[in-house]
């Protein structure tokens, strides 16, 4: 079937591309305010006509991004192995037990997507410092894997119910436990909801910034977040410098984004049809 290309198609491909230029700009800017020199005075969307990349060697070294990048990773990639097992595994009996206390324990865990952060930050550091934790990536790594755990299992459990049950039921049939099933038979077909809970929970884990100044405050152990807020003094503020910086520290994210991206999509459609 042959679809016509008629004026329709036209207008919302004109929509389409006009969003995708406007989403660019932010980009581009981040880019070209990066090659620019120190003292330029021209705006950010002026181009950079001689591009000054001794930004980025000046920013590496000055803000130490290598160990930074080396602390994000661990913490970011750390939390998401620890986040995924236990989110799925807690998933699992929610989705697939119709009793009054799944449905009221999905609701407690789902409560955790709209209290504020604030409110347990005092008793969080209180308890991470009892435990000998604070200032130490072990801190973040249990805090990022609390913090997004209401929301992984929200996806989690949406996408499980709209999962028919009949390879699971085969398995019991072989002989297999509940847990072997989830992880023989379950695990595997959720591939594309744990590529949108990893992505999204790791771009706001590599993003963060108020948590790993609080719980690593004093110690040489910083993300790439607090790493570059040191370019950002009380009266100079080197954005050259700052701009090369993010740009360097969201090449990872984009990259990783760029490789699930088709997850994202799949994984919320799964969830919605639930």
């Amino acid at each position: 079937m042959i679809t016509r290309y008629t004026w329709r198609t036209g207008v919302l491909e004109a929509v389409l591309i006009l969003g995708a230029i406007l989403f660019m700009v932010p980009l581009y800017a981040l880019v070209n305010i990066s090659l620019k020199p120190a003292n330029a005075d021209s705006g950010m969307l002026s181009p950079a006509l001689s591009p000054h990349f001794d930004n980025f060697a000046d920013a590496w070294k000055t803000a130490a991004l290598g160990p930074a990048l080396g602390n994000s990773f661990l913490i970011t990639g750390a939390s998401l192995l620890l986040l995924v097992p236990i989110a799925a595994l807690a998933s699992y009996p929610l989705a697939r037990v119709t009793r009054t206390w799944s449905r009221l324990t999905f609701y407690g865990i789902a409560a955790g997507l709209v209290l504020p952060m604030q409110l347990a930050l005092l008793p969080l550091y209180t308890s991470i410092r009892d435990l000998g934790l604070l200032g130490t990536p072990w801190s973040l790594i249990v805090y990022y894997a609390g913090l997004t755990f209401p929301f992984s299992v929200f996806l989690y459990t949406g996408f499980l119910r709209a999962l028919p049950v009949e390879y699971e039921e085969a398995a019991v049939m072989d002989g297999c436990s509940p847990l072997r099933t989830f992880v023989s038979v379950v695990f595997p077909l959720l591939r594309p909801v744990t590529g949108t809970v990893v992505i999204l929970n790791a771009i706001a884990i590599w993003n963060d910034f108020f948590a790993p100044l609080l719980f690593l405050s004093g110690t040489e152990s910083q993300t790439a977040p607090v790493a570059l807020y040191g370019f950002v003094g009380q009266y100079v503020s080197q954005w050259p410098m700052i701009f090369a910086g993010l740009t360097v520290s969201i090449v990872p994210v984009l990259i990783a984004y760029l490789f699930l991206q088709k997850y994202i999509i799949q994984g919320f459609s799964g969830g919605l049809k639930g």
